[in-house]
């Protein structure tokens, strides 16, 4: 379905450059961001049925319960048994799809002038992103497996609630921990742009002292801004590449938009809808981690903590796409209204000038 919506977007594009933005974009421009849309497209499709092909191939060819027997050598332990499980699955599967991942960098993405990365850029993230998996990812893991292993029949709610905190925290976090390890922040310069920050900040009743600039011209020429944390974690990060294409008004126009998401707290709703999702998810899980019929679907004999959680991973997949929809919904409702709150306090055509820009 994903690639068929994908293929209907592509068809979609007009031939010439629509009137709204033609103030900033050329014909010739014009039909180069088209190519680049359907370039990428091309790939995603690539990928998708590159992925499909391989957990078809691993369904009937038995290789999945290869993985459980090689894991069991490996750690002849409950909660270790199903870390290795899927520390060879996600590994396997990352390492399979990098040749993609690097097509997409040194040449669609250089191809059209927006990369900046090198090699020995792109293969720190990796190795680093890997790092981090095992950490994060395999500590998270084995929390929730002790959980299902000491208390099955509060699993789902238990779990629930250790993910429900970890986001949360890095939520609060992110910015001081994690975007570090990949990019330098540094603190927004005394001047004009920091003083129009602040200004409209007071004059919109937003309390705000952390101002950073990250240095994303490190991988890419595109643009962004973003906000992150709560309280006195709370932070605006601006890319130096936004500082290099939009004026200081169009700037300041842009993180009124984000404001107006917080004034309309949006990120408050959002999250909560997120945790209702995650509750029911977790709800269904702990009732999939009984069935024998799934385990011996990807080659086991019985119920199985690590293969019960692929197989409802792998049956959830369409259902995700059916609440993408509804959070498309929902997002576009919350957009116009950040909009509508930015135009109410007059930056209207700065920020119609902005977003034309990025």
């Amino acid at each position: 379905i994903d690639t068929w919506l994908s293929v209907l977007n592509s068809r979609n594009w007009p031939q010439s450059v629509p009137e709204r933005i033609a103030s900033v974009f050329t014909q010739e421009k014009f039909l180069k961001a088209r190519s680049y849309s359907i370039d990428r497209s091309r790939l995603s499709h690539i990928i998708s049925f590159f992925q499909l092909a391989i957990i078809l191939t691993m369904l009937f060819a038995g290789g999945f319960d290869w993985i459980d027997k090689m894991a069991a050598a490996v750690w002849n332990h409950p909660i270790g048994h199903s870390i290795v499980f899927f520390g060879i699955i996600f590994f396997s599967a990352d390492v399979l799809t990098i040749p993609f991942q690097w097509y997409s960098v040194f040449t669609i993405e250089q191809k059209y002038g927006f990369n900046k990365s090198t090699p020995a850029i792109f293969i720190g993230d990796k190795i680093k992103s890997w790092i981090m998996a095992a950490i994060f990812g395999g500590g998270i893991f084995w929390l929730l497996a002790e959980i299902y292993f000491s208390i099955p029949e509060y699993f789902w709610l238990l779990a629930w609630g250790v993910l429900t905190l970890f986001s949360l925290l890095m939520t609060m976090f992110y910015s001081n921990i994690i975007v570090p390890l990949f990019n330098k922040q540094t603190p927004l310069e005394e001047g004009e742009l920091r003083t129009a920050i602040e200004k409209f900040a007071a004059k919109a009743g937003f309390k705000l002292k952390n101002i950073f600039v990250i240095d994303g011209s490190k991988r890419s020429t595109k643009a962004n801004a973003y906000f992150t944390g709560f309280g006195p974690k709370k932070r605006i990060v601006l890319y130096d590449t936004l500082m290099d294409k939009l004026t200081t008004d169009e700037i300041v126009s842009v993180l009124a938009h984000e404001i107006g998401h917080n004034k309309h707290k949006h990120t408050i709703k959002n999250m909560f809808l997120s945790f209702a999702t995650t509750l029911i998810l977790f709800y269904l899980l702990g009732i999939f981690l009984e069935s024998d019929t799934l385990a011996q679907a990807l080659g086991g004999s019985k119920a199985n903590f690590h293969l019960n959680v692929l197989a409802f991973g792998i049956l959830y997949s369409p259902i995700s796409l059916v609440l993408d929809l509804i959070t498309n919904i929902l997002s576009r409702k919350y957009e116009y209204k950040a909009d509508t709150y930015t135009a109410n306090h007059g930056l209207g055509n700065e920020l119609i000038s902005g977003l034309k820009k990025l």
